[in-house]
This record gives C-alpha cells, structure tokens and sequence, in this order.
C-alpha cells in the first residue's frame, strides 16, 4: 500500500465548516490518509478509498463521530470495536468516538483496521447478500400515485436501497397524517431521483 496525503480541497472546507466534531475528524482523516487511502468527497462526507473502491467514510453524529467500514461486516475485528450502524444495515460496520482522545488512543488499531478493509476490497470478496423483508406501499403513497403517475414513475427508477429507505421513513410514522406530511416533504427528492439522504 502507498503512502498517500494527497488531500481532497472539498474535505478542507467540509472540516472548517464542522460545528461539531471539527477535531476528531481532522485525526480520522489523517489516520486514513496515513494508511495511503485516496481522499474523495461522497455523500456530503469525507469517504477513502484504495483502487477506486470505498474503504471507510467519516460521519458526524448528534452524540459521537464515527468511522464506518463499507466492508466492516468482513472483518476480524480483534479488538470487538465494530458496531452494526442499523438493524438494516448488511455489511457495513462502524467505530464511535465521543473525543480526539479516545481517538488518539487507538490510533494504531485504527491503521490496522484500515490495513485489513484495504486487504479484504483488494481480494475481491463479496459479503453474502441478505434478502431484505419486503416492506409494503402504505396507502397514503399509493394514494399520491394515483395523483402523479410522475412520482410513481420517479419512484420506481429509484436503487431499492432508496425505495426502502423512503418506505422505512414513511411506513415508521404511526399516523396517517405523519405519513402523508413525510411522503409530501420528500416529494421533491424523489423526482429529483435522490436518496433520503442525498
């Protein structure tokens, strides 16, 4: 693996803007940067990748920053630091920090773990496919539907990672109300073919 810290100008002006968490990522990112992963800007979010593939992303959270394993689910995890970042999340696994101490702490850990997804992406192995539940239209979008065929259609062309996203937000509000108020804010995203997230 080549040493590389080359850094991306998007991820400068991302970490100056950070209200949050501004120190913490900065070492992350040196830490990634340090173990010769290529420094892009995906998702709104610092993402390091080796051979054009996604190794770990940043992310700032309300309680904790993290850094997530695109592959994590693959990994040994020696020290029992992966976490499942969401009961739908397949292979994905992230590392919380509350402080640039506990950061700095396991730095060396950190490289390996990093070392080891750079491995696991370079060998060509696959997590095993986990068939998601089908989740259901709720009435209230199928209703929408029938109003702008442009939607469903918008809807459709969608990656099923999104469409049951969006149906995981609009079918996890108990009321009708709250469905059809979520499924008329994420209209717009929907035709513009972006993700909740995006």
């Amino acid at each position: 693996m080549k040493k590389s810290l080359q850094t991306n100008p998007k991820v400068d002006e991302y970490i100056k803007k950070l209200k949050t968490w501004r120190e913490e990522t900065a070492l992350l990112r040196e830490i990634a940067l340090d173990c010769g992963l290529v420094e892009d800007f995906k998702w709104y979010k610092p993402c390091y990748t080796a051979n054009d593939a996604n190794v770990v992303v940043l992310q700032g959270f309300k309680n904790e920053c993290a850094i997530l394993f695109f592959k994590g689910a693959l990994m040994k995890d020696a020290e029992k630091l992966l976490i499942k970042p969401g009961e739908n999340t397949q292979a994905g696994r992230k590392i919380s920090f509350r402080n640039v101490q506990e950061i700095a702490k396991l730095k060396k850990v950190l490289k390996d773990y990093i070392k080891e997804a750079v491995s696991i992406e370079e060998s060509g192995i696959k997590p095993e496919p986990v068939k998601a539940p089908q989740i259901e239209i709720p009435e209230e979008l199928a209703s929408q539907f029938k109003k702008s065929k442009k939607l469903e259609t918008a809807f459709y062309a969608l990656t099923p990672g999104r469409q049951r996203h969006y149906l995981m937000h609009f079918t996890g509000a108990k009321q009708s109300q709250t469905r059809t108020s979520r499924i008329e804010k994420c209209t717009p995203l929907i035709l513009q073919g972006k993700g909740l997230n995006d």
